[in-house]
């Protein structure tokens, strides 16, 4: 069976930072394979593209710039916020939240979950970068796919739900 929509794919894959020979980012092994239902839009387009049509026991290896990973770093995703939203009910800070580097999990205004890295803060304002981790990176996949099969109906409703 090839992939195709509604297909389930397990595979192995390793993503690298630049190429083949860039520091390791991601792996997931035959122990741990990474599992999920081709073509319902929760993968990057472009990944899937390169996946679509391959069968079990195939190997794969590309390269996807920026643009058709993570995108590239936006101005407009660096966000000003006042420090009295990092409060907490006593209306104090905790000295383990505002660490320069770490990641705080946002609300968008549409309630949607958002990762945000701490770039820096004063008494007044946190300025925060809520673009992608992976933003302005060129990506380097390569695996093999283990097994593909059809969605059974209980996994397609799930999928009909989510």
């Amino acid at each position: 069976m090839t992939i195709d929509d509604h297909t389930i794919v397990t595979l192995t894959y390793e993503v690298r930072d630049g190429g083949p020979q860039g520091p390791l980012l991601e792996r997931m092994d035959v122990n741990h394979p990474f599992k999920f239902m081709f073509g319902v839009g929760k993968m990057l387009p472009a990944w899937e593209r390169r996946l679509f049509g391959l069968k079990a026991n195939m190997g794969f290896s590309f390269q996807l710039a920026p643009e058709d990973a993570y995108g590239v770093p936006s101005k407009e995703h660096i966000l000003q916020m006042p420090i009295h939203h990092f409060y907490n009910e006593r209306e104090q800070i905790d000295p383990a939240l505002l660490i320069e580097g770490q990641f705080v999990a946002l609300t968008d205004s549409n309630g949607k979950a958002v990762n945000a890295k701490i770039l820096k803060w004063d008494d007044k304002i946190v300025t925060l970068d809520a673009n992608h981790a992976l933003a302005g990176k060129t990506l380097f996949f390569s695996g093999a796919i283990l097994e593909v099969r059809k969605a059974t109906v209980d996994e397609l409703i799930k999928k009909a739900v989510l």
